[in-house]
């Protein structure tokens, strides 16, 4: 792995919270760090700041949480090998990115697996979820569980999506993963990887057509104001996981450590809720800010198209483990 020398400037200017040995309790600061806007429709946004209502509430005078959205200490790439080595406490990273230090989580990004939020929930929460978890200790992170970023959708300039033909030939902004690049080259779309400092303007000149993101995020980002049409495919659904550097974590007093993660709990609970709460708002929102909305009636011919998707990734993600996840997702 690349040292990412951005991560350790921003930590040193910054000042590391929990250098050396053992900390008292008083002196503990974490920063806790996300790409997106601090908009109280984010999801993102809406997990920092419950986990930071939740831990201080739960430790007063002895934790607090420094909160760093909007790419201040980088993308989610710089923010997780941050993480890894120590130099960013905490962050909240989209399941694409984690996917590409564990490959295990690959499996959560294979288009059309979860049919709703409750069923995503309970996924996650459950013993495939756990066990996903826990290989994530071996990259030196902690993760205290994923929060609901919704159903990603489709937004572009060229034409409204209610089938696979509706993509073939749209240049698709994608995140910088195989798994999303290899569905979009199945639907017949051009797949463009870009990291996502770059996206907005990239809408704005034309160099992409469109990208895949929850509608939250298209509102607290306000792509909305470059974008015409969002097809509500809700082709992959998109955790965001509360991580936690081993090394930061480790360095804790052992209350101090259960109280991160019942914090990291209420923070998710918190945040799904909020989402489920603002769902309806938001798309009433997008389309008297002009953007045209559809749903997608028909999903099988969706499904059909991107099968080889997961003969592509059973290698990586294992084949038993992905047996597992059908098995555990099919009839729900």
């Amino acid at each position: 792995m690349t040292f990412n020398f951005r991560a350790l400037a921003g930590a040193l200017t910054l000042g590391v919270s929990l250098l050396g040995g053992s900390v008292e309790a008083e002196e503990i600061n974490l920063r806790l760090a996300w790409l997106s806007a601090d908009s109280p429709r984010d999801p993102y946004a809406i997990t920092a700041n419950a986990f930071k209502t939740a831990i201080e509430e739960a430790m007063p005078g002895r934790v607090s949480v420094a909160l760093f959205p909007n790419r201040q200490l980088g993308d989610d790439k710089e923010i997780l090998e941050g993480m890894q080595f120590g130099t960013i406490d905490m962050g909240l990273i989209t399941n694409a990115v984690v996917a590409n230090v564990e490959p295990t989580y690959q499996l959560l990004d294979l288009p059309f697996l979860f049919g709703n939020s409750k069923q995503s929930h309970a996924f996650l929460d459950g013993p495939i979820g756990q066990e996903l978890a826990g290989n994530l200790r071996r990259h030196n992170l902690v993760s205290l569980g994923a929060a609901e970023g919704g159903f990603r959708n489709m937004i572009n300039n060229s034409r409204p999506v209610t089938k696979p033909a509706d993509v073939v030939g749209v240049k698709y902004r994608t995140m910088q993963n195989p798994v999303f690049i290899e569905m979009f080259d199945s639907l017949g779309g051009n797949p463009v990887p870009m990291a996502w400092g770059e996206v907005f303007t990239a809408m704005q000149q034309g160099t992409v057509d469109g990208l895949e993101i929850p509608s939250a995020v298209v509102q607290a980002n306000n792509f909305f104001e470059v974008t015409k049409y969002l097809s509500q495919t809700r082709h992959t659904y998109s955790a965001i996981h509360l991580l936690m550097s081993e090394r930061s974590f480790s360095r804790l007093p052992e209350d101090i450590q259960k109280a991160v993660i019942e914090a990291g709990r209420t923070a998710l609970e918190v945040e799904r809720q909020t989402v489920a709460m603002n769902e309806h708002e938001i798309l009433e929102s997008l389309k008297a800010s002009g953007m045209e909305i559809n749903d997608v009636e028909d999903v099988a011919p969706f499904r059909e198209a991107v099968q080889g998707v997961y003969s592509r990734f059973e290698a990586s993600i294992g084949a038993d483990l992905l047996a597992r996840a059908r098995q555990a997702v099919s009839g729900n």
